[in-house]
C-alpha cells in the first residue's frame, strides 16, 4: 500500500485502499457500480469472466468492463518482474523508481 501511494503521488483522482472480502461487497460498499480490469492473456479473460458472471449474479447492478494493455505490456507479470530483478536484469522499464528500489532492497537483504 506504501509503495503503491508513493508511486501514485497526489493524484487526486487516484485513491489507493485495501479490502477484505467480496470485491462486490466493496463496490457496494464505495457505491461504484462499474468494476474496471485488466487482461493480459487469454488465461487471463477465463479468470476475470468468471469473477464478473460471479459479481454480476451477486448484484446485477454491478459491471465488470475489461481493458487490454499495450501489446509491450501483454507478457508482463510481478513474477516476471521479480525473477527479472533477481537475476540481475534493469526493471526499471516495468516499475516505478519507487518500487524498483524497493525490490532491489529485498533481493539485497533476503540474500544477506
Amino acid at each position: 500500500m506504501k509503495l503503491l501511494r508513493e508511486a501514485v503521488g497526489d493524484d487526486p483522482r487516484v485513491q489507493v485502499e485495501s479490502f477484505s472480502g467480496l470485491l462486490v461487497h466493496y463496490a457496494q460498499e464505495k457505491g461504484v457500480s462499474t468494476i474496471l480490469r485488466g487482461l493480459r492473456a487469454v488465461s487471463d479473460f477465463e479468470y476475470e469472466f468468471q469473477m464478473a458472471n460471479m459479481n454480476r449474479k451477486l448484484d446485477k447492478k454491478v459491471e465488470t468492463i475489461f481493458m487490454m494493455p499495450k501489446d509491450t505490456y501483454t507478457f508482463l507479470s510481478s513474477r516476471i518482474v521479480k525473477e527479472i530483478a533477481r537475476l540481475g536484469g534493469d526493471v526499471s522499464s516495468f516499475v516505478p523508481p519507487i518500487v524498483r528500489e524497493a525490490l532491489i532492497a529485498r533481493l539485497v537483504s533476503a540474500s544477506a
